[in-house]
């Protein structure tokens, strides 16, 4: 379900989740490790996703910032938490491109906070450029090779 929201700096603006949004506000990887009822963090640029792996079942939220469209961290962030089986929401906040919402998508982001809010018609245009995926990912996209000899 895509569920369309805010459009300020830090608000969310597309959500691909059914479930409520957590409330609540996240903490850095250093605090969030600090504390026993956290239950939202951020990602910043050079935080270890793989810190919080011992913690994911108790984590509702996972904010990767972006501070810059080419800082490409928080993609392997993303990824590092979806293969060791995080299920909560995961949003990418920031510099965040029209152009880049497939591969994130991609990667298992399911909401986005961008700093300059979407255009509808350039959302739906990035999601369904590309029908087929070359290889598997965080994602359900079943890889073309596989539709082809599978």
């Amino acid at each position: 379900m895509t569920e369309k929201l805010g459009t300020g700096r830090d608000e969310v603006q597309l959500r691909f989740r059914d479930d409520a949004m957590p409330e609540g506000s996240q903490v850095t990887v250093d605090a969030f490790l600090e504390q026993a009822d956290a239950e939202a963090v951020r990602i910043e640029p050079g935080d270890d996703a793989r810190a919080l792996l011992p913690h994911l079942s108790r984590i509702r939220l996972v904010e990767v910032n972006f501070p810059t469209f080419g800082d490409g961290r928080g993609y392997s962030a993303a990824r590092v938490l979806r293969e060791h089986g995080y299920t909560g929401e995961l949003r990418a906040v920031g510099d965040v491109l029209v152009d880049q919402l497939a591969y994130m998508r991609r990667c298992g982001f399911d909401s986005f906070a961008p700093e300059q809010a979407f255009n509808e018609a350039d959302v739906e245009t990035a999601l369904s450029r590309w029908p087929h995926v070359y290889q598997p990912a965080a994602d359900a996209a079943v890889p073309i090779w596989d539709l082809r000899h599978g």
